[in-house]
């Protein structure tokens, strides 16, 4: 079993100081125990259900922009973007460019955006669910068709662009992967069938992850898509370091049902600290799973 280091957390000891230093060595270390992907949080202000809304958070593509730099190998993204965040067009041109500069190494991931309260305070739109999905559903189409021969107009119901040049194309083919986060029945996971390349579901236990990949294949079934095609990734229940035997056994039981990929995440006020512990405690085993 793979997985990837996502990094939620920017309330460290020194900031801002010690912000650009810590996120640079643990994204270093992540790759160098053998990480697929580096992913950060796409927020203006912290979840409240992890702190305060007033704890320092970065910008996504800013912050991916820099970890390109000081990283070789593991691939880049947001877990996820918000589709209100950034205008489908622009989203395509941030993530090609990310692609093109890191050498290929571009996650594009998507989900309908769910945080009202840094809307309203930044001055950002914040339509009603159904029109975020309707929204998310072309900026889905846009973001393929730029990442495609045709430049032409789109025409939808909330997105028309002119042209949809996007010159340099992205280093990956036939584009970066996007990965739809999100394991709503009826919208998101039929999105995922239809246009995503990965998943990513949240850790509401062996039944549940199992129900909905159920439904992911139906899905796929429905639109003509092989479900071998989409990657499978979760976010893992508990803290992987403070119990290596509890949280194995759960991802040998994640992985029977087709999880390929869990996205931990540093717990603590040392990210590079947890990372290492990761490395020496559980990635080697977690390797040994599927």
């Amino acid at each position: 079993m793979r997985f990837s280091v996502h990094v939620y957390n920017f309330t460290l000891p020194g900031e801002p100081d010690t912000l650009g230093p810590t996120l640079a060595e643990t994204a270093r270390t992540a790759e160098q125990i053998g990480a697929d992907a580096v992913t950060l949080m796409d927020h203006w202000f912290q979840m409240e259900n992890v702190g305060r809304s007033e704890d320092p958070m970065l910008e996504g593509y800013t912050s991916l922009g820099f970890l390109a730099g000081v990283t070789e190998r593991v691939k880049l993204g947001l877990l996820v973007t918000g589709v209100t965040y950034r205008h489908p067009g622009l989203l395509a041109k941030t993530v090609t460019t990310l692609d093109v500069l890191s050498g290929g190494r571009a996650i594009l991931g998507l989900g309908a955006a769910w945080y009202e309260r840094e809307h309203h305070a930044l001055g950002v739109p914040y339509p009603p669910l159904g029109e975020r999905f309707e929204r998310l559903e072309e900026t889905l189409q846009i973001v393929h068709q730029m990442w495609s021969d045709d430049d032409g107009p789109y025409e939808g119901k909330h997105y028309q662009l002119a042209e949809t040049i996007c010159q340099p194309q992205p280093i990956q083919k036939p584009h970066p992967p996007i990965m739809i986060g999100g394991q709503g029945e009826k919208k998101t996971l039929r999105l995922v069938a239809q246009y995503g390349d990965a998943c990513n579901l949240f850790p509401i236990g062996v039944d549940g992850i199992k129900h909905k990949l159920e439904v992911l294949e139906r899905h796929c079934e429905d639109v003509g898509r092989d479900p071998a095609e989409i990657h499978r990734t979760m976010l893992p229940p508990g803290d992987p370091v403070a119990d290596p035997d509890a949280f194995l056994s759960q991802m040998e039981q994640y992985a029977a049902l087709g999880i390929e990929t869990v996205s931990v995440q540093p717990e603590g006020p040392d990210p590079v600290r947890w990372v290492t512990e990761f490395g020496e405690k559980v990635a080697p085993r977690l390797a040994e799973i599927g």
